[in-house]
């Protein structure tokens, strides 16, 4: 029989957050280690499960590098829930307190936010991660990954609850709602029983979570990131930077999307990336001048960049390149094209440094580093659920400090008003 709604999955993790709330600080590290131990003792199972979803997409998809699942992400996932268990508890946590001249005792506490809705795309590694980061907060989670992803997400999401059901915790904190599309709607407007949603994936998926949401939206935006390299940058530290950010790991919203370089430094640098791009099969769509700087070098995989080749987020082993004329060309550039997720800038010139960094909008700005950092494991902050690219709640890396609102208690003695 054809499931007709998710309100029953909804309203078990609403009456969840009373168990979820009421977890000691060493229960909550117990069950993530006791997790952790458990997808160690699985990982030929999720391994299984992981190859029928890969089976189902192509390999050409920039989409497969983050579906696929071996043995060392499962114990780097492993890992990262230790972490997270060895991270400070973010409730209960006292921000003021002070006692008024009736006597009234006022404080202001961080508490859980309650059921916490995630809608993602293929990365398997956020039903972990999300998971993780709920129960070391007291938050209860509802998943909804998507169903390129199914098998791979179910494994996880048994493993995890079998660990709940071993200590005789309510395996509602953690779910795995339907992939069905019918069901989105129905999440987005659980106001009676879902406190917050965050959307992680492409910009399509953030776009309609923010326009069909009632619930509170917390956005992890799309990123396309720039390297811009000032003329007076050290030329050889760019090229590496370059080529880390771009080709690392390029599926991820922190990678590289476009390089800007100073007009009186391009044939430098270019001449400096250009093994780096050529060693790894990177595919340049370049302004005319680039072009031609990469031409005369026979550079293999180029293509004369359009309007739409800037502000594009690739994802994959591509990107474009514009020389500017100037500091001021290339600030105006990421601010037109940038998706405020992580923006660097190469120079040795200390007040276009100070700049650049206060002036560019991002969520994080880097000088002399690869954008790949945005990260909350790197910054060290554990596992993240996604990288805000918003200005309120939270900003860049959305991890555990951030899975907390604020609640006031206030004590008296009789007091009225």
């Amino acid at each position: 029989m054809k499931k007709e709604s998710i309100v029953e999955e909804l309203k078990a993790a609403h009456e969840a957050t009373i168990a979820a709330k009421r977890l000691s600080n060493d229960a909550k590290q117990q069950l993530l280690k006791a997790i952790a131990n458990s997808l160690e003792a699985h990982v030929e199972d999720i391994i299984g499960e992981n190859k029928k979803d890969l089976e189902r997409m192509d390999k050409a998809d920039p989409r497969y590098d983050r579906l696929l699942l071996d043995k060392d992400r499962i114990l780097g996932l492993s890992a990262s829930l230790i972490d997270i268990a060895n991270l400070p508890d973010p409730t209960g946590l006292s921000i003021s307190r002070k006692e008024l001249e009736n006597g009234l005792l006022v404080e202001k506490k961080t508490v859980p936010l309650g059921v916490v809705g995630v809608i993602y795309e293929s990365r398997p590694n956020v039903t972990v991660d999300v998971a993780a980061l709920c129960i070391r907060s007291g938050n209860v989670c509802v998943l909804r990954g998507g169903s390129d992803a199914w098998y791979t997400n179910s494994v996880l999401v048994e493993i995890i609850q079998e660990e709940l059901r071993k200590h005789n915790l309510d395996i509602h904190i953690v779910q795995l709602l339907p992939t069905d599309r019918a069901f989105v709607s129905e999440l987005l407007s659980a106001t009676q029983y879902v406190d917050i949603i965050i959307p992680r994936g492409s910009q399509a998926l953030i776009d309609l979570v923010r326009q069909q949401a009632k619930v509170p939206v917390i956005e992890t935006g799309a990123g396309v990131c720039h390297t811009y390299v000032e003329r007076s940058g050290d030329l050889e530290k760019a090229a590496k930077i370059i080529a880390n950010a771009k080709i690392q790991r390029p599926s991820v919203c922190n990678a590289l999307d476009t390089v800007l370089v100073d007009r009186e430094v391009a044939q430098d640098l270019l001449g400096k990336v250009a093994p780096y791009f050529k060693e790894s099969s990177v595919k340049i769509y370049a302004d005319e001048t680039a072009f031609s700087i990469l031409q005369e070098l026979g550079y293999p995989l180029l293509v004369l960049a359009s309007d739409e080749d800037f502000g594009r987020e690739f994802l994959s082993l591509q990107c474009s390149i514009r020389v500017v004329e100037g500091f001021d060309e290339a600030l105006k550039h990421i601010a037109e094209h940038s998706s405020k997720h992580s923006e660097c800038i190469v120079s040795t010139d200390a007040e276009r440094v100070n700049t650049y960094m206060e002036t560019v909008d991002a969520a994080a700005v880097y000088t002399n580093a690869s954008t790949r950092f945005t990260d909350g494991a790197a910054f060290g902050l554990g596992a993240e659920i996604g990288i805000s690219t918003q200005k309120l709640h939270a900003r860049g890396p959305f991890a555990l400090e951030k899975l907390v609102t604020e609640k006031w208690y206030v004590t008296g003695d009789g007091q009225v008003r």
